[in-house]
């Protein structure tokens, strides 16, 4: 094969379409959500390259209307996580082996069938399966997957050129191996992009993997599976298996090949993994590479000098967009008293115009959240928070799952810093606030960073300088990403990594070169060109009379 130092093509983030009214966008999504709501549904899992049919058929729901069934997938068993490792550790010899750039043309051409002749499917697909709208399913499913798949390749790119320096007659290298052994990936139903990248960075590096994605977004994991073998990508190099989570980790946890785990979801999820993993720790050939990125508590902090309009817009957005379900969505927001009465009146007029409804309407900018046990979680802390001495609800609060999980977006105010709804985080479009006196400042700050464990997301608003270096330099520690005069969700790839502390993960930014260093285990090579032939150094010579 011709050999070369290869420039990549140029790297850039996916522009994001409008789905304005008239736009052809619109147009053509529309079309493609009326061909896929038709239903027939029949998911396999895809293991070596193969589907893989149990006929233990689970249903598939929209959330926003659970009464039409759209089909079903074919649920899996320990059997088939056993299947899937042998096909990972099968497929590993030859991936590994295979040149850098074949293994990036393969994902450079997933991003170009994404953003282009796919764009419509994973944006429609997204929306019936997991309830976004036409936007938010847009800045997901297709631009933040297909910047994920090509700034994966430039990080490695420049992983693969970072290299040690050599003393004359020396020539070093680093080899930037695969983990040995195969990676497990469990992902969340909350962005199709986060399922497709956290099996996808680790195979980019080399890696095999066996992925289990969540079971209410089987739809969307198949259609990256079914792209991903389009662009060229070998049997067994990923292995889709639709299993429960303790059948999966019985036999993922307890074998000897297990390398790396590549996770998002619940922070107890991913403690008790965290457990099981160190328990087994004589069973492993390596010590395994834990990734996760967890929960969240993110916040909102105003002063008094905060555009009160400003404040507003960014609460709205950022605790409501997707029904509140992303781990960085605003859920806890801190207000002077100062500028609350025009804050609240700005937020009221909002949620008064916002519609609800089914993600097919383009005018609906709240859907449904994703199944029946997170309505019923939600639900029932907006009841205890009517019921509480410690809490008023002030905006917002109905719920109806008669036909879809429905939640209005909801304001609560709290009493005191540490009501539940300021301390756990609920996934949903609930957003708790609490109200601080100016004087207070120093105080609140403190509160803010001791109220919660998490460490994920966080943002101010002020318009005085010194106050926003004062209140930046005191956060520091609060949020893994955080945001000026912003709301504190929607962060773009290359632009602002992503992933928080303490108890939100560990901190591994998806979409950097940072996280492509945990998939590699780098090798040093010393080559010398004429090696000596005499043991003694010149000290050890004797001194000439």
């Amino acid at each position: 094969m011709p050999k070369g130092v290869y420039k990549l093509p140029e790297i850039k983030n996916e522009p994001v379409k409008s789905y304005a009214p008239g736009s052809p966008e619109r147009e053509a999504l529309k079309q493609k959500l009326s061909e896929l709501n038709r239903g027939g549904l029949e998911i396999p899992m895809i293991i070596d390259g193969k589907e893989i049919r149990t006929g233990n058929l689970s249903d598939i729901r929209p959330p926003h209307d659970h009464q039409r069934l759209l089909g079903h997938y074919h649920q899996g068993d320990k059997t088939h996580v056993q299947m899937a490792i042998e096909a990972a550790l099968k497929a590993k010899p030859a991936w590994e082996a295979m040149h850098w750039e074949s293994r990036a043309a393969i994902f450079l051409k997933a991003a170009e069938l994404i953003a282009g002749p796919y764009r419509y499917d994973f944006n429609a697909v997204t929306m019936i399966g997991q309830s976004k709208n036409a936007f938010q399913s847009e800045i997901d499913a297709v631009c933040e997957l297909v910047d994920f798949y090509r700034f994966n390749v430039r990080n490695m790119y420049e992983l693969y050129g970072m290299q040690p320096n050599s003393a004359p007659g020396t020539w070093n290298r680093t080899v930037w191996r695969p983990l040995e052994g195969f990676v497990f990936a469990l992902t969340p139903f909350n962005f199709t992009s986060i399922a497709g990248n956290l099996g996808g960075a680790p195979a980019l590096m080399g890696n095999t993997v066996v992925w289990k994605p969540s079971k209410t977004a089987v739809y969307s994991a198949h259609l990256i599976m079914q792209v991903l073998k389009e662009a060229g990508l070998p049997d067994g190099v990923i292995n889709l298996v639709y299993t429960g989570g303790k059948e999966a980790a019985d036999v993922i946890f307890n074998h000897r090949e297990f390398a790396g785990l590549h996770f998002t979801g619940s922070t107890a999820v991913f403690n008790g993994m965290w457990k099981t993993i160190a328990g087994n720790m004589e069973k492993y050939r390596s010590y395994p590479r834990i990734v996760g990125e967890t929960g969240g508590k993110d916040y909102v902090f105003a002063d008094a000098t905060a555009n009160p309009k400003e404040v507003a817009t960014a609460l709205t957005r950022g605790a409501f967009e997707y029904q509140g379900q992303k781990c960085s969505a605003a859920s806890r927001a801190y207000i002077p008293t100062t500028i609350w009465e025009e804050v609240r009146s700005y937020m009221e007029a909002d949620l008064q115009s916002i519609k609800m409804g089914v993600p097919e309407d383009f005018t609906n900018f709240i859907n449904a959240v994703i199944d029946e046990e997170s309505f019923d979680k939600l639900a029932g802390k907006i009841a205890e928070a009517q019921q509480s001495p410690d809490a008023e609800v002030i905006m917002g609060g109905k719920c109806d799952k008669s036909k879809g999980y429905f939640i209005e977006p909801t304001v609560i105010l709290a009493k005191k810093p540490d009501y539940v709804t300021m301390r756990e985080e609920l996934f949903g479009p609930i957003l708790t606030v609490y109200l601080y006196e100016p004087e207070k400042l120093d105080e609140t700050l403190d509160i803010l960073d001791t109220t919660t464990d998490y460490a994920l997301t966080g943002a101010i608003f002020s318009s005085n300088r010194s106050n926003i270096e004062k209140l930046t330099t005191r956060l520091t520690h609060t949020a893994g990403n955080f945001y000026i005069n912003d709301k504190p969700t929607g962060a773009v790839v290359d632009q602002q990594p992503f992933g928080g502390g303490r108890a939100s993960g560990t901190n591994d930014k998806a979409g950097s070169l940072f996280n492509l260093l945990r998939w590699v285990s780098p090798q040093t090579i010393k080559e010398t060109f004429v090696p000596p032939t005499n043991y003694l150094y010149p000290n050890f010579l004797a001194d000439e009379d």
